[in-house]
């Protein structure tokens, strides 16, 4: 289980949760249980970047109230999300 803000999908989609904007509202953790969870600091962390589909953690991602958290192709340093 990572304890990280960032994380890499199998996809190559890179996952970035900016802490400092972060406001522990869980907004990820009900749309994608399986990636994100809060840590003791009542942040998003992700626990397993593979454990929603693509949409489903873009999703997510869009759920953000405070846009923390960036979703980027590896490959290509593509922003795919925001």
């Amino acid at each position: 289980m990572s304890t990280s803000g960032n994380a890499t999908t199998t996809d190559g989609l890179v996952i970035e949760i900016d802490r400092e904007l972060c406001y522990g509202f869980a907004d990820c953790v009900s749309s994608a249980p399986g990636v994100f969870e809060l840590d003791d600091d009542e942040k998003a962390v992700v626990i397993d970047p593979n454990g929603a589909a693509r949409d489903d953690l873009l999703d997510a991602a869009g759920n953000c109230p405070v846009t923390a958290i960036t979703i980027t192709d590896s490959a290509t340093g593509t922003t795919v999300f925001p």
